[in-house]
């Protein structure tokens, strides 16, 4: 495993807490938001093309995530972490704020776009900095920390964007990016600069092959992920359930699911890697099967919390895999592409879920073959555990 050296200073609890802070950041672009998609929608129906457009003001930062997140990590290995942070949660507060004032249904899109480009140095900074702070046990404790947090804040923000859209209308929401704000001036002043960044990124050859295989699981395992947290209220309906209330309720039992997923890992996390990658596609097989096959509320609620609880275990497994294989002055550009393939499979999640809907004649026999797909990769991962006893 590659040691980060720290010399110099010795991460503490107070600098886990700063980037959990900031690592929930970019999950409040959009979870924010839904409330008031609707009143969204009323506000610009006038304006063509809005049933396409607005939904893209929710959802772009996302794509930016996606695409800008290999960037922020090559930038953040060749000037330093610590100002890269700071000078885009900074950013992030100022232009997240600005649809409060602006009239242009473009203007705004234009605005999620560069907030887009602030998220993807936010995300990935704060997760490579967990890299570069912690090693073993520490690592791994902060990784399923920062997996249970953003879920865990998913249920806050969404709730706080609802009442604030309630006081204050379709914009109100927007005034919750002014958090970035002290965040920022806290990074300022507690995070440090690790050693080995700048000094020798340019001299440090990129493992594509140890990190490449890696990637590829991470967009499998995310696509499951996503599909199940965002394909929930369609399960639903399926079943009968149209109760805003109901889908919310199964929602955040759904996002708990990932915080148990989250708890295994941690209690887990020194037993072989593999063998955690299949316990955790096996759980997500059983969800989606269980889902596809079932009619009722809470047996199908039931299902979605187990497919939940296996991407709690597969994210921060696969994260801490990388993490592992990454020298310290290539860990951001390593990270940036994996938080990129992370974001990447959130924006693919829909589009794959209806091509498959389309193409099966049904939601639930396109979760069927998420099912099948998870149980084949947790039988592959079930043999790898076996030819492969030890923590790699």
């Amino acid at each position: 495993m590659t040691a980060s050296p720290m010399a110099a200073r010795q991460a503490t609890t107070r600098h886990g807490v700063v980037l959990m802070a900031a690592a929930v950041m970019p999950a409040m672009a959009i979870i924010s938001l839904v409330p008031v998609l609707p009143l969204l929608l009323r506000e610009f129906a006038a304006v063509p093309g809005a049933a396409f457009l607005v939904p893209i003001a929710l959802t772009i930062p996302a794509l930016c995530v996606a695409i800008f997140s290999p960037a922020a990590g090559w930038l953040s290995d060749r000037v330093g972490r610590k100002w890269v942070q700071v000078t885009a949660l900074v950013l992030y507060g100022l232009i997240g704020l600005m649809p409060l004032y602006l009239t242009s249904l473009t203007w705004i899109v234009v605005s999620r776009v560069l907030l887009g480009l602030m998220e993807a140095a936010i995300t990935t900074v704060a997760t490579t900095l967990i890299g570069d702070y912690y090693d073993g046990e520490r690592r791994e404790r902060w990784i399923a920390i920062q997996t249970a947090v953003v879920s865990l804040s998913a249920i806050v923000l969404i709730a706080a964007g609802g009442i604030l859209g309630e006081m204050l209308g379709s914009r109100g929401p927007f005034l919750l990016y002014l958090l970035a704000l002290p965040i920022g001036l806290f990074s300022a002043m507690i995070l440090f600069e690790p050693p080995a960044t700048r000094t020798t990124a340019q001299q440090t050859l990129f493992p594509f092959a140890r990190v490449l295989p890696i990637v590829a699981i991470t967009l499998g395992a995310a696509l499951l992920f996503y599909t199940m947290l965002i394909q929930i209220g369609p399960i639903m309906e399926i079943v009968g359930v149209t109760s805003p209330a109901a889908i919310g309720g199964a929602g955040a039992a759904a996002n708990f699911g990932v915080v148990i997923g989250a708890l295994i890992f941690r209690r887990g996390a020194q037993q072989n890697r593999t063998l955690l990658l299949a316990a955790g596609f096996a759980l997500a097989a059983i969800g989606y099967v269980g889902v596809s096959q079932s009619s009722g509320f809470w047996i199908v609620a039931m299902f979605a919390v187990i497919s939940c609880v296996g991407g709690g275990i597969l994210l921060p497994t696969l994260l801490t895999w990388v993490m592992q294989v990454l020298p310290p002055a290539a860990r951001g550009r390593g990270t940036g592409l994996w938080t990129g393939t992370f974001f990447l499979a959130q924006f693919m999640a829909p589009l794959i879920a209806v091509a498959l809907t389309e193409l099966t004649g049904g939601l639930k026999p396109a979760l069927l073959i998420f099912g099948i797909g998870a149980a084949g990769a947790a039988a592959i991962a079930g043999v790898a555990s076996r030819r492969r006893p030890a923590t790699a």
